[in-house]
């Protein structure tokens, strides 16, 4: 492609810069497993596919929700302050997300090395490059990665609520980030490796929507909205 058509790349974290995915699918996984064992033992366990389907890309409350309402289990939303033990969408959430912390502090994270070869080189030729991404801990993951610097603004879940922006696969965060940067959507580039993410990037009529299939599938990706799928950004040097 011919980064000379565009002035901004829009960058979901998770799955694209950094293999976080991998850490969030592992914390979602022991949490919906040990919710379902202590209290839904008749329920088929959760799935890498349920991931994929219900949770992926979403804000954390909305996967929550998307994967209890796949299975017929009503839960109170509760408030964003639950604690972990409670059996509410957010308290389940939270738990989530305290599990997602302590594996990275005790493991780290390092970029994909072809995610960050492709955001160095689009920085000296002074491409705008933003992170959209749902999760609220979006600063902390880039700054472990050492990527923090490269970005001229970070459209997170805590913007998102703070903003009262839909998540995706609504195209809201991205279009706000388009709009932080100054360019307009038809000349940025989204890259997402989530069905919902390349949802939202067609539905904001961006100028590009790049798929990275780790996972979610190419043809999965193409029929949602990517205009192309790489497995590796590498590929788009």
């Amino acid at each position: 492609m011919d980064w000379n058509d565009f002035d901004a790349v829009l960058y979901d974290l998770d799955g694209v810069l950094t293999p976080t995915a991998l850490v969030h699918m592992h914390a979602w996984q022991r949490m919906f497993a040990e919710f379902l064992a202590s209290h839904y033992p008749d329920q088929p366990p959760y799935t890498n596919d349920d991931y994929f389907k219900y949770v992926d890309g979403k804000p954390r409350y909305a996967g929550v929700r998307a994967f209890m309402a796949s299975r017929g289990i009503e839960l109170p939303d509760g408030e964003t302050s639950d604690s972990p033990d409670e059996l509410t969408i957010c308290g389940l959430g939270n738990r989530k997300n305290d599990l997602f912390e302590t594996v990275l502090a005790a493991e780290g994270v390092t970029a994909y090395p072809g995610s960050r070869a492709l955001v160095e080189r689009l920085s000296n030729a002074k491409t705008h490059q933003a992170v959209v991404s749902s999760s609220r801990n979006a600063p902390s993951v880039l700054k472990a990665a050492g990527l923090l610097q490269f970005f001229d603004t970070i459209v997170d879940g805590v913007v998102a609520s703070e903003r009262h922006l839909a998540g995706k696969p609504a195209p809201d965060t991205f279009l706000y980030a388009a709009e932080l940067v100054d360019v307009r959507p038809q000349r940025c580039v989204v890259i997402e490796d989530a069905i919902s993410g390349v949802q939202a990037g067609r539905a904001g009529r961006f100028g590009m929507v790049v798929g990275v299939d780790r996972g979610a599938g190419a043809s999965a990706l193409l029929e949602n909205g990517a205009s192309m799928v790489v497995r590796d950004l590498e590929e788009l040097l």
